[in-house]
């Protein structure tokens, strides 16, 4: 099942394993350089599998010691075990036992795959294909056995060990004189494929609670990180208490050991990973206090915990058969994480939020030379494919599917999956399969999202005839070509719907006539498109409206509407649905920022007076909802407008005319914003939940606003504001702020914070993105320099998203009209490749909107990714990355 760059791995070549392996019993022995890793597998031939096929186990630079079939020990000088393969041509066709012993050096391991050190600790990670780095497997999601690990280590250098379930035995192992080690055993009752085995061992601080699940049992609670940052970790212990308790109430799943442990490390390539009741935790989504972490952190917390546990039952209980499968945990698992967080805070600020993300990351993955499947029929390295596409996008299939067949069945749809599958590893089809049996509907053409890449693009178009009181819509859908795959068919989409009045009043499709809706419709108010075009005539429509089309972003596509300007201001002003209030501001901006870039005209003053006029009434109701006034005040993205521009994007031209209605909102509305700046900086004590948090994100647009229209007056708020904050939030609110301020003192206030902050790594994180992400031509220059810093490493993966990762998503200066941009990310890719494959490959994503670019950009960026791709020693990783760009 491993990728080879050569020999890529194809959705319709699965066949079931010719093996089982019913238990695999460890004995891991720690040490820095000379870890002793014995394996005891209990394997049987599988009756779906070939009849006397050899027995192939998967290894990746494994160091083979011993090996015994059932206790006959076998000569490895014969070349059976090599370094990535263990093969034995002609395995018993009966139950038997295999013992092989390995050794590995965790320091050497730089990959941070398998058994690795993070600090002084040990660490594991094992999806995708990470288990056959520490012992020969067969690693595959469809291998499920029952684990049991006893770990052993110096006491001196380990004093805690950790594995996966259960504690069920521990103590002190005779060892040579004066040497105290000891050793614990766990034992993980519930079968589960290697990618989910995890051991930690390190001198770590711990706190520790407890949870009484709704079955009555009592589970200890663990959260372990370095010591001395023990009580960092309170917001994390809490987000996982409301977690558990949600999952109880939301969808029924109680959980099923008696211990649930988190591990915090510093090095690790992802956010986190769901290892069976032993999760780690890239430290970013641990470590918290207001002093050192934003309220973004916070969220992020709170979302990432929630994701990680909610894996215990989509993940883990029941898994993926095949890594094709990818989105049936991860798209499952974050539409799980949505839902909690939009329960947790405000619903209508998450759903935007998260279609920001949607946006940001998966359209241009969809639109560029990576786009791909929600479930992929082929590919060459699976680390790859851990993508936007996978999570965000099969994220919203599954709220689609929700909104066609609606709550209940879609509730009883669950509930069958998880009473069906437990303890298996599933299939797309048997996840779909029990929503057509709850909801008794063919769910066949919805299968198309997950076979299907591209993002959708909806024409819809409206027209009222004042005689007849006659409202006609057309809607007509299609998905581009995307690579591999030049022929689309027809989407079953939902198109939640709302029509709005001129003054405001809201027209139900429920009190209109209409002999094109189904009674479903009516009642829904949302209207599903299955086929390429529909017209709909609605009757007794009293008079004008405003369509409020795809009301809560009810379907992942791109819409193009007759929506008038004048449309989009009453929406903003009077739409129900929360979200198309947004997207209607949104919008708005949009229109008026691009139409100005292909125009030498003096910029529309009714037009601009207008939109003004729009951000005033908002502002006077700004503290009815904080959060919502933010993120409707909050302008699209330098990227957002690349992509709605869609080709010959020149950034420089979108950050000139973005910042020109910046500085025009911050001059003609300064009055309104120093207002409510003033009434928003009264001191309270700070809370990280929901509501305090919208305060703070409001002050802090409009502290943006405010500097945008007065640099002067404004760099002088920013240096108050950082010299008063008791929070990180309005700290590197005004930090970041001030960076954007031509000519201000903002190396003096990043010198500082530097100072203030030097020893806490997290927060240098936030100050070497700060750097990156200004749009200064000093910019690259700086990067470079600070790639000398001491604060800076290639080895570290969050050092390296911090400062590359940011910089390569800086819309000006990643895409320098000299090209220096790409030759720098290109030059940090080929150094990264060489220590961490997976870090490497990620950075290089930035490269996937290339095309995009106008001529002269898009050709050296080209000739980065040739040079990159001219390399003879680039790993499976980037080689995969970097092919599929340049197709």
């Amino acid at each position: 099942m491993r990728a080879d760059q050569d020999q890529p791995i194809r959705l319709v070549d699965y066949r079931p394993s010719d093996y089982v392996i019913d238990t695999i019993d460890l004995d891991i022995i720690l040490h820095p350089t000379a870890t002793r890793v014995t394996s005891r597998l209990s394997i049987r031939p599988n009756p779906k599998g070939r009849a006397n096929a050899p027995l192939v186990l998967d290894g990746d630079g494994l160091v083979p010691v011993a090996v015994t079939l059932d206790d006959a020990a076998l000569d490895l000088s014969t070349g059976f075990a090599t370094a990535d393969r263990l093969t034995i041509e002609t395995p018993p066709q009966r139950p038997f036992v295999l013992i092989v012993e390995t050794r590995l050096d965790p320091t050497a391991n730089t990959k941070l795959m398998g058994l690795y050190r993070s600090g002084s600790a040990y660490c594991t990670q094992c999806e995708a294909e990470g288990f056959r780095r520490i012992t020969y497997a067969l690693d595959r999601p469809d291998v499920l056995s029952v684990f049991t690990t006893r770990i052993e280590a110096a006491r001196a250098e380990a004093s805690v060990l950790l594995g996966n379930g259960n504690l069920v035995r521990q103590g002190a192992v005779e060892a040579a004189e004066g040497e105290d080690r000891h050793f614990a055993v766990w034992h993980d009752p519930h079968p589960k494929p290697p990618y989910l085995f995890a051991v930690v061992g390190g001198n770590l601080g711990s706190i520790h609670d407890s949870f009484s699940t709704s079955e009555g049992r009592v589970v200890s609670l663990g959260i372990y990180v370095e010591p001395g940052k023990e009580p960092l970790a309170a917001y994390a212990m809490d987000a996982l208490k409301r977690s558990m308790r949600w999952d109880e109430t939301a969808f029924g799943r109680a959980y099923d050991l008696d211990v649930f442990n988190i591990v915090a490390v510093s090095d690790f390539n992802m956010g986190a990973m769901e290892n069976k009741g032993l999760n780690v935790f890239n430290d970013k989504y641990i470590l918290a206090s207001p002093e050192t972490a934003t309220d973004a952190d916070y969220a992020g917390i709170e979302t990432v915990v929630a994701h990680e546990y909610f894996h215990n039952w989509t993940g883990n209980r029941i898994t993926c058969r095949d890594w094709f499968q990818l989105c049936l945990k991860e798209g499952l698992t974050v539409f799980r994480d949505q839902e909690f967080s939009a329960d947790q805070r405000s619903r209508a600020v998450k759903r935007i939020a998260d279609v920001r993300t949607l946006r940001a990351r998966q359209f241009p993955e969809d639109g560029g030379p990576l786009a791909h499947s929600v479930r992929p029929v082929v590919y060459r390295e699976i680390n790859n494919f851990y993508t936007a596409t996978i999570y965000e996008k099969g994220a919203e299939i599954i709220r689609m599917l929700q909104l066609l067949i609606g709550s209940d069945a879609f509730a009883t749809g669950m509930t069958l999956y998880f009473d069906q599958y437990d303890g298996t590893a599933a299939t797309i089809e048997q996840f779909i399969g029990c929503f057509a049996e709850t909801s008794g509907r063919d769910l066949t053409q919805f299968m198309r999202w997950y076979e299907q890449a591209g993002t959708p693009v909806v024409t819809a178009t409206h027209g009222y005839d004042a005689s007849a009181k006659t409202l006609t819509l057309d809607i007509a859908q299609r998905t581009p070509e995307t690579p591999g795959q030049s022929e689309k068919s027809p989407l079953v989409m939902p198109l939640a719907l709302g029509l709005v009045g001129a003054e405001g009043d809201a027209i139900p499709l429920d009190a209109v006539r209409s002999d094109d809706l189904t009674e479903a419709e009516r009642a829904a108010g949302t209207i599903e498109l299955t086929t390429a075009e529909r017209r709909i005539v609605l009757h007794d429509v009293p008079g004008p409206v405003s369509p409020s089309w795809l009301r809560g972003f009810s379907a992942p596509v791109r819409l193009i509407s007759s929506l008038t300007e004048q449309d989009r201001l009453t929406l903003l002003a009077h739409d129900s649905d929360g979200f198309n209030r947004w997207e209607a501001a949104q919008t708005l901006v949009s229109h008026y920022i691009l139409d100005g870039l292909t125009s030498d005209e003096a910029p529309d003053e009714e037009r601009l007076a207008a939109l003004l006029s729009a951000f005033s009434a908002v502002l006077n109701g700004a503290l009815v909802d904080p959060a919502f006034t933010a993120q409707v005040l909050n302008l699209p993205s330098e990227a957002d407008l690349a992509r709605d521009v869609g080709r010959d994007v020149d950034p420089d031209a979108i950050h000139r005319r973005r910042e020109e209605l910046r500085g025009d909102i911050g001059q003609t509305l300064r009055t309104p914003l120093l207002d409510l700046y003033d009434t928003l900086s009264k001191p309270v004590a700070y809370s990280p939940d929901a509501s305090s948090a919208g305060r703070r994100a409001l002050r802090n647009v409009v502290l943006g606003y405010l500097a945008a229209g007065d640099p002067m007056d404004g760099a002088r708020l920013c240096a108050a504001q950082f010299d008063t904050a008791d929070n990180m939030t309005d700290r590197m609110a005004a930090l970041g702020i001030m960076t954007l301020i031509p000519g201000s003192k903002q190396d003096g206030l990043l010198a500082r914070f530097y100072a203030m902050f030097e020893r806490d790594a997290l927060v240098v994180d936030k100050w070497l993105a700060v750097h990156a992400v200004s749009p200064d031509p000093t910019t690259l220059d700086r990067v470079r320099s600070l790639m000398r810093h001491p604060a800076f490493s290639l080895s570290n993966p969050n050092r390296v998203y911090s400062l590359i990762g940011s910089f390569a998503s800086n819309p000006t200066q990643f895409n320098r009209a000299d090209g220096r941009g790409y030759d720098l990310v290109a030059e940090v890719v080929l150094a990264v490749d060489a220590i961490n494959p997976q870090v490497a490959a990620r950075v290089l994503n930035a490269f996937r909107s290339w095309r995009m670019m106008e001529s002269g950009r898009r050709d050296r960026a080209e000739a980065a990714l040739r040079w990159i791709a001219a390399r003879n020693t680039l790993s499976a990783d980037v080689r995969d990355i970097v092919d599929r760009s340049l197709a």
